[in-house]
């Protein structure tokens, strides 16, 4: 495991995961992901992915064409306990070279701390309605 990047934060992760996807640059994507067999990717429309071999396989089909998409990130929450750190975003993604507005989508991304720092162990992308991100009152049940 040398050469392995140390994420000293949660946020430092989530910044290399969007580098990675902007880049399309699958050694960086995977530096971001814990080696546990027990991740999770979930991308819009797809089927739920555990593994990290399986993971891997999914992000290196997508990097295929080539550093192609924009992200910009929006209306982050983050929800902090002793052993994990949950980051909920809005994606607003475009495809370079294309006509047309962004795709957004809701993500979940969750990291944990471990022997070499913060990693992410699952990833959650919905596509959402853009006119069910205007901001609205918390409700508490």
């Amino acid at each position: 495991m040398s050469g392995k990047q140390i994420f000293t934060t949660p946020q430092d992760v989530e910044n290399a995961f969007y580098e990675a996807l902007e880049r399309a640059d699958l050694d960086a994507m995977m530096l971001v992901w814990s080696e546990d067999d027990d991740i999770v990717c979930l991308h819009p429309g797809g089927p739920r992915l555990v593994g990290y071999r399986v993971v891997r396989d999914a992000w290196r089909r997508i990097f295929e064409g080539g550093p192609r998409l924009q992200v910009r990130i929006a209306q982050q929450s983050v929800v902090v306990t002793p052993f994990a750190v949950l980051h909920s975003v809005i994606e607003h993604i475009s495809i370079r070279d294309r006509e047309g507005g962004t795709a957004p989508v809701a993500a979940t991304n969750l990291y944990v701390r471990g022997a070499l720092g913060w990693r992410m162990v699952a990833h959650h992308g919905s596509v959402v309605p853009p006119d069910s991100l205007l901001e609205t009152p918390k409700i508490f049940h």
